[in-house]
C-alpha cells in the first residue's frame, strides 16, 4: 500500500483506514509526522523506530495494551520526538518513554490507567500532560515538570489536590469529574484556567492567590456562597452552575468579567445584583442565569440590560 502525500514525504496521515497492520505501507525516511489515527492496531511495527527525523506520533484510537505499545521504549533513533499520542486505547499503566528526551506533548487518555506510576520517567521537557478519562486514584510523580503548562487529569478517581506545587508554569488545570472536597493549589499564582466541574466542593476558598487567573469553572457542585474571588481581578470567565447559591457576592472588584454563569442555582432575587457585579457593568457580555426562583419574574432579562449596556447573551437570547 503506498500513500500519496502533499507534503513532501514529511507527514503520512493514516487515520480511519481501519488497518490491523502496516503490512505494504512505505515510511519515507524524511517523515516528521506520522498520525495511525482511528486504526485496529494492536502492535507496534519496528520500521516506524527508524525514522529518525520524525516528531509527532499519534497512535490514537488503536488496541494498544500496554504489551502491544512496550516496543517503544526501545526505539532510540525516536529520541527527538515531541508530541507523543496514545490516546484512547487498552492501557492499564503509563509507558516507559523515558528515551524521548525532547516530548514536550505526552497524551494517554481514555485508557484505563490507575496510577501515575512512570510518570517520574518522563522528560523534564513535557509543557503538555493529559490523562483524563482513567482510574487515577492519586496525585504523584509531577515533581519535576517544572515546565508543564497543560496538566489535564479530568474524569478520574481522585479525592485530593496534592503535589503540584513544584508546576510554577502551570496555566491550566483541568481536574472535573472527580471526588474532590476541597481546593488546594498549594501556592501556585500562574494559572489561568483551572477547572474543578463535577466535584465535591462545598466552598469557593482556595483561589485567592491565583491572581492570574482569567478562567473559573466550578459548575455541579454543592457550592452555597460566593467567596474568595475579591483578589481575581484578571477573571474573564466564572461559571458557578449547577450549585446551590442563593446571592451573588463577592465579585465587586472583578472588572474584567465577560461570561457569568449562574444558571441551575436557587438565587432568590436581583435585588442588589447590579452592585454586586458594578466591577464589570461594561465588560459583561454573556450571562446565563435561568432555572433560579428569580428568573420566574418576566422582565428579568429587561433589567438585566438595563444594568449591563454591553451584554449580548441572556441565557438563550442573544442580542445584536
Amino acid at each position: 500500500m503506498e500513500v500519496e502525500d502533499e507534503s513532501s514525504n514529511s507527514i503520512l496521515d493514516l487515520t480511519s483506514y481501519q488497518l490491523h497492520d502496516l503490512e505494504g505501507i512505505e515510511f519515507p525516511s524524511s517523515l516528521i509526522e506520522l498520525d495511525l489515527t482511528a486504526n485496529r492496531l494492536s502492535t507496534l511495527d519496528s520500521r516506524i523506530g527508524l525514522l529518525s527525523q520524525l516528531k509527532k506520533l499519534s497512535l490514537r484510537q488503536n488496541l494498544f495494551d500496554d504489551d502491544g505499545i512496550q516496543l517503544i521504549s526501545q526505539w532510540t533513533q525516536l529520541s527527538g520526538i515531541q508530541e507523543l499520542v496514545i490516546r484512547d486505547n487498552k492501557l492499564m499503566k503509563i509507558p516507559d518513554v523515558s528515551i524521548f528526551k525532547s516530548l514536550l506533548v505526552f497524551d494517554v487518555s481514555f485508557n484505563e490507567i490507575s496510577s501515575l506510576n512512570g510518570v517520574s520517567k518522563v522528560s523534564s521537557t513535557l509543557k503538555e500532560l493529559y490523562v483524563s478519562k482513567n482510574n487515577v486514584t492519586k496525585i504523584d510523580e509531577l515533581d519535576h515538570l517544572h515546565q508543564l503548562l497543560i496538566l489535564e487529569l479530568g474524569s478520574n478517581r481522585l479525592r485530593i489536590m496534592e503535589k503540584i506545587e513544584t508546576l510554577t508554569n502551570l496555566q491550566e488545570l483541568w481536574l472535573g469529574r472527580n471526588r474532590i472536597r476541597t481546593v488546594n493549589l498549594c501556592g501556585l499564582k500562574c494559572i489561568r484556567k483551572i477547572s474543578l466541574q463535577s466535584n465535591r466542593l462545598t466552598s469557593m476558598t482556595g483561589f485567592q492567590d491565583c491572581v492570574a487567573l482569567e478562567e473559573l469553572y466550578l459548575s455541579h457542585n454543592g457550592i452555597s456562597k460566593m467567596e474568595g474571588l475579591s483578589t481575581l481581578v484578571n477573571l474573564r470567565v466564572l461559571d458557578v452552575s449547577s450549585n446551590k447559591l442563593t446571592g451573588v457576592e463577592g465579585i465587586e472588584n472583578l472588572t474584567r468579567l465577560e461570561d457569568l454563569w449562574l444558571n441551575d442555582n436557587q438565587i432568590e432575587s436581583l435585588d442588589g445584583f447590579d452592585l454586586a457585579v458594578a466591577g464589570s457593568k461594561d465588560k459583561l457580555t454573556t450571562i446565563y442565569l435561568e432555572h433560579n426562583p428569580c428568573v420566574k419574574s418576566s422582565n428579568y432579562k429587561d433589567t438585566l440590560r438595563q444594568f449591563f449596556p454591553n451584554i449580548e447573551q441572556i441565557d438563550s437570547d442573544i442580542f445584536s
